[in-house]
């Protein structure tokens, strides 16, 4: 064996290895903060350029905390801010500002030693899923590159699958982590609706953003979830539900865990190889002691209706703020006032983003107020009514991610509606606040499939339990997307 086969072996080590195990080399000193640093940044040189999964790259700084994370390197959706740091949003509109303080989500990771190496891909200020609407180019699926790996956080899962490096961050506004995570074979978690501060997150939908975590497993999205979550005086609607520890409650038994099936979700509208697999998950579960109780949640299509309504409504506010006055793109030369607004917001926005912006417009408008936002607010109590009944015969509800596998790119491209039809399973979570997770659950076509969880308000700690329950009975978070065709890197 050479030198260099024996280092190469390291490296894929390193690369592979969940974090504790990355913890527990560091704390007994045969493993230095630098090298594994070193070793993230030749693997993201080597692997990036086929995937297009980062936008801009940090330098590090190694920390000399001794946090939970210490010495750990990650990567941030480009929705998080970081003090000194480009923060783009996938688009034109700010593909040049420069953050000028820190979000509460970057802090903590700071102040748990992670070490910060880039800054993800992300579909346009997060609408998107599919990760093509970026102003810095598509994202390709590390299992496949004729395919997409999801959005809007497709860069973050696309760079966990890869190990470009051991988690990132995300956000959820109607899937985008779970999707992302289910389409790239990665485990990733949406907290509760004020689990985790939105201070410093640029905003798409204020009432459904959330920050969360995409990593390898289980164990990985509990250790670093538990450093993000917890109340923070400077977001309104962040929560100070007592955050526990979830690491602690990994080892806890299953058996009696009564786990909800949607019956509405395993239709026609399901892919059958997919159902297979969701189901195939379902029974280990059962087979770790869980019980399954059909429950009734018929509401999938009022649901997604109604988040492509309200969803456009708050992003039509929200980004009523770049105007090229204060900050972000400005167009050349205007003539007037009128034709700096016209021009820069035009030109600044990608098709996505003024689709979603025109639609939240016309819903909001005083014509249209009461036909369509009143009454997509009434559907949202009912979604989440439905699912407060389904809890009460069941602890976690078990289903698919997305209707299909990973889809091609451009696939979708003259067809929104279709594009939009993919969050059909993800969007009832995120109008109700609930939690929810993607965790791998096999392949299809090469393709891989994740299985979703979905608990009560604040129930994160039962969800990482029962995926990683799972995790101990079946391997499929392990797998590693042969990049190039040549496995023996991995």
């Amino acid at each position: 064996m050479s030198t260099n086969d024996s280092f190469e072996r390291g490296e894929a080590a390193l690369i592979n290895a969940p974090i504790t195990q990355l913890k527990a080399w560091l704390a007994d000193g045969s493993l230095d903060a630098g090298h594994l640093t070193g070793a993230f940044q030749r693997r993201i040189d080597s692997i990036d350029p086929m995937l297009n999964s980062l936008i801009s790259r940090v330098e590090p700084v190694v920390p000399r905390s001794d946090g939970a994370l210490a010495g750990i390197p990650y990567v941030h959706k480009d929705i998080f801010c970081a003090k000194s740091t480009r923060t783009t949003c996938g688009s034109r509109m700010l593909a040049d500002w420069v953050a000028p303080y820190d979000s509460t989500v970057h802090e903590r990771l700071t102040q748990s030693g992670a070490v910060l190496l880039g800054k993800a891909n992300m579909d346009e200020f997060a609408m998107g899923s599919s990760n093509e609407s970026s102003h810095f180019g598509a994202v390709a699926n590390p299992w496949d590159s004729n395919a997409v790996p999801g959005g809007s956080s497709g860069g973050s899962a696309a760079a966990v699958a890869a190990r470009l490096v051991p988690f990132a961050t995300g956000t959820d506004t109607g899937g985008s982590i779970r999707q992302p995570a289910a389409f790239c074979g990665v485990t990733g978690i949406k907290p509760t609706y004020g689990r985790v501060s939105r201070y410093g997150m640029i905003a798409y939908a204020s009432s459904f953003d959330q920050g969360g975590v995409i990593a390898k497993s289980a164990a990985d999205c509990a250790l670093v979830l538990g450093e993000m979550a917890g109340f923070d005086p400077k977001d309104s609607t962040s929560s100070d539900e007592a955050v526990p520890d979830y690491l602690a409650g990994l080892g806890a038994s299953i058996k009696g865990l009564r786990v909800g099936v949607p019956t509405q979700w395993f239709s026609d509208a399901l892919d059958s190889a997919v159902g297979d697999a969701v189901t195939a998950a379902i029974d280990e579960l059962r087979a770790a002691g869980a019980e399954t109780v059909e429950i009734d949640l018929p509401d999938a299509d009022i649901a997604l209706a109604a988040y492509y309504l309200l969803a456009p409504a708050e992003a039509s506010s929200n980004l009523s703020r770049f105007d090229g006055v204060r900050f972000g793109y400005r167009c050349e030369d205007p003539k007037d006032l009128q034709d700096l607004y016209e021009r820069s917001r035009s030109e600044g926005f990608g098709a996505e983003v003024k689709r979603r912006i025109l639609v939240g417009t016309y819903a909001l408008s005083a014509g249209y107020y009461d036909a369509f936002y009143r009454r997509a607010q009434m559907a949202r109590r009912l979604v989440t009514d439905h699912f407060q009944r389904a809890f009460e015969q069941c602890d976690v509800i078990a289903g698919p991610v997305t209707p299909t596998p990973a889809f091609d790119r451009g696939a979708h491209s003259d067809d929104p509606a279709k594009m939009y039809l993919e969050d059909i399973f993800t969007i009832p979570v995120n109008l109700a606040g609930l939690p929810g997770m993607s965790v791998p659950a096999g392949f299809v076509d090469g393709r891989p499939v994740g299985l979703q969880l979905i608990g009560r308000h604040f129930d994160e700690a039962r969800l990482l339990n029962v995926a990683h329950q799972y995790q101990q009975r079946v391997d499929w978070h392990t797998r590693i997307p042969p990049l190039g065709g040549d496995s023996s890197n991995y």
